[in-house]
Order: C-alpha cells, then structure tokens, then sequence
C-alpha cells in the first residue's frame, strides 16, 4: 500500500485557543491533515507549554511537538475584541481548553459565536466536563487517570496504584475532539449547521477502560484490581523475564494455550486442574505465570520471540524508547519526522499515527514563535500596517 501525502482538510479555518497539550494536539492533528490552523497566544508569555521540559537551546520542543504545523499571533481577547470576532467570522472550527465558563466571560462562549458565525463548530475540551459536579475542577492527565479507575487497576497487587507513564488521557481527550469536529463537519455539509463539542480527560480515560470495565458491569460483585501484566481476559498473558530482558507473549483461548504448551514442551499442563479453562488460568494466573516465567528464562529476548512467531503465538520485546526508536518496523512506519525550527534548528518530533491511501497527514512544519504570523494574519483581516502597529502599541497583539 502506497501512502501519498495530501490535505484531507485544505481550506478548513481552525482557531486554537488552547494550552499545554489537549486542545493544542487536536488542532496540530487537523493541521497536519490540511486545516489553515492560526494558534493564537496571549502577547506576555503564551501558552504554559512554551516553558515546560524538554528544552534546546531556550525553546520548549515540548511545545513543538504540540504545536507544529500551525500559524501563530497574539492576541489579548479582552482588548482585541473586535480582532478576534473578525477571526471568528471567518473560522470554521475554534477549539479551547479553559475551565468551563471562562469563555463565556470572555465573551466567546458558544451561543455568543454562533451569533457571530451561525455554521460555527466550537469543541471544548477540559478535565471533567461542561456539566456536572466536578466542571469547575481544574483538570490534569493524573487526575483523569486516578479517577478513572485506571490508576487502580495499573501496577502489581502488592504495590500502590501507578500512573501510566505517558499523558494519555490529553492524547484520547485530544483525539476525541478531532473525531467530534470531523463528524460536526461532516453533519454540517449536511445540514448547513455548526454544533457544539464537550470533550472531558475523564470521559475519554473511562472509555479507554471499557475492556476492564466490562467485568464489574457484567457482575457487580466483581471488583477490578492490580493484576501486574496480567490479563484480564486470558491467561497465559503478559510480561514474561527472558536472560537479556523481558518480552510480552499472548496465549489467551484453548488454542493458543495448546500451542504454548507444545512449545514449552510441557505437555502435562494441559492435564493440570489447575489450568484446564481460561477461566481456571486466568483464576491461577499467578501460579501460571511463574511457570512459563521459568521457561522464558531459559531464553534471550530476540530468541524467544523468533520462536514464538514461528509458532503462530503473539509475542514481542518490551522494547525502552531507545530500542522502540531505532526498531525497523517504526522507522518503516515513519514514526518520526524533523522539523526546522525558526530559531534553533532541526528539531526531531513524533509524527502522525494515522496513514491514507490519497491524502495521508504530514507535519507541514514547526511550531509558530510567540506571534510570528500575527502581521501577516491581521493584514489578511484587513487592517493597516498603522493600525496593526497601535494594536501592539496598546497591547492588543
């Protein structure tokens, strides 16, 4: 399969007004699928993200990564009112991360840009929500994953709850507004109507526990617990210790668990009453697991997971990101892609996940400098060069 780069988006008019990492990587999302995407920033400062770790050379690439493929200006909403309504008239999507309610003292909450621009489809993403007890909380990826239920269920019995390491409840929440304006846009081609999106942190992570979930929804009497790298729904299933490493194999169902226990060369386990159903394995999964831990000991990683496939048994490396970087798949995949950076260079970032037969997404570029594009933006609303230079005058822009 060929994948060509193109604009699924071209001619769509994004305004980011989001921060750090939620609404900021939907908007780079619909960037690198086309989308004129104009990040606005207010002049002292911008966005949080531009001071957090990792740094080069002074500039956030933390920022980059979350922000590439974008225009940028800045703009005091207070102040530069009529600016922004002027960009609002024009835009197709605004995206945002306050806490729910600010936009509506700003002035720019939904029912106020939809007098502005009735076809206008407005997704806000925050922590728990626009409706509800919790609405009003700050919200953060931690939180999000602790009250989900996700950190309950993360790490071994014995230990306390862990945080997945990665930001993935901004990510989900981030990617399900993208899914929300695509099907806006889609409704709106339609019927000619813009709508509003409520994105929460917390409804994405709860959603991204479906599967672990499902088990107290079925029975009640069933509660969810640490289980290491154990799976729920199988067993033999998960991290297993090799000479060199440790490699995640799957023999979950009768068929797969026959084949293991051939390569294993154990086939008394399959008289063992302890293991006879998936239910019994996955109920003595403990026991299970520090069988075929000794059996994987016996091997270095590559080995046992080339015998493994051989065998039609799901099985790979638990690969450190070094490892994952310079892995052959992933660079085939183009997982990876450089940007140049107006101040500091080349700057490596991770690439789009999400590959197209004609219009495949692409980061068209790096993240904007606080207001780069803002001349340029304000000139194609229109104003003056005099104008534009009272604006930053009186600290508009």
């Amino acid at each position: 399969m060929e994948y060509t780069k193109g604009s699924a988006l071209e001619g769509l008019k994004v305004l980011d007004l989001g921060r750090v990492i939620a609404a900021p990587f939907a908007a780079a999302m619909l960037a690198d699928l086309g989308a004129d995407v104009i990040k606005i920033e207010m002049p002292q400062g911008g966005d949080n993200a531009r001071d957090n770790l990792p740094m080069k050379d002074g500039e956030s690439t933390y920022f980059i990564q979350f922000n590439r493929s974008k225009r940028g200006m800045t703009l005091d909403m207070k102040k530069g009112r009529d600016i922004l309504v002027k960009l609002v008239e024009k835009a197709d999507v605004v995206l945002e991360n306050f806490r729910p309610g600010v936009m509506e003292k700003l002035g720019f909450g939904y029912e106020e840009l939809r007098k502005i621009n009735p076809q206008i489809i407005m997704a806000s993403v925050s922590g728990f929500g626009q409706t509800g007890p919790y609405s009003q909380r700050a919200g953060y990826d931690p939180l999000a994953q602790a009250m989900s239920g996700m950190m309950d269920i993360t790490g071994y019995p014995e230990n306390p709850p862990v945080r997945a390491g990665a930001s993935i409840a901004d990510v989900m929440a981030a990617q399900n507004a993208v899914i929300g304006v695509l099907a806006a846009l889609e409704y709106r081609n339609k019927t000619g109507e813009g709508q509003y999106i409520d994105v929460s942190l917390l409804d994405a992570t709860i959603v991204s526990m479906s599967s672990v979930v499902q088990g107290y929804l079925t029975d009640k009497s069933y509660i969810p617990t640490r289980r290491g790298n154990g799976y729920l729904a199988g067993a033999p299933g998960g991290l297993y210790e090799c000479k060199d490493g440790n490699l995640v194999l799957m023999a979950l169902g009768d068929r797969a668990w026959n084949k293991l226990v051939e390569v294993m060369d154990q086939k008394e386990l399959l008289t063992d009453p302890r293991f006879e159903t998936n239910q019994l394995r996955v109920a003595n999964y403990p026991a299970l697991d520090d069988i075929v831990n000794e059996w994987t000991r016996n091997f270095e990683v590559h080995e046992l997971e080339s015998l493994l496939l051989s065998n039609g048994l799901p099985a790979g490396a638990a690969l450190t990101v070094p490892q994952m970087y310079e892995n052959e798949h992933v660079n085939v995949r183009e997982m990876f892609t450089t940007v140049n950076h107006p101040t500091i260079g080349d700057v490596e970032i991770t690439n789009q996940g999400i590959k197209m037969s004609k219009t495949s997404p692409y980061v068209r570029g790096s993240s904007p400098l606080l207001g780069e594009h803002t001349d340029e933006i304000l000139k194609d609303l229109g104003y003056s060069d005099d104008e534009i230079a009272t604006f930053r005058a009186e600290g508009v822009i």
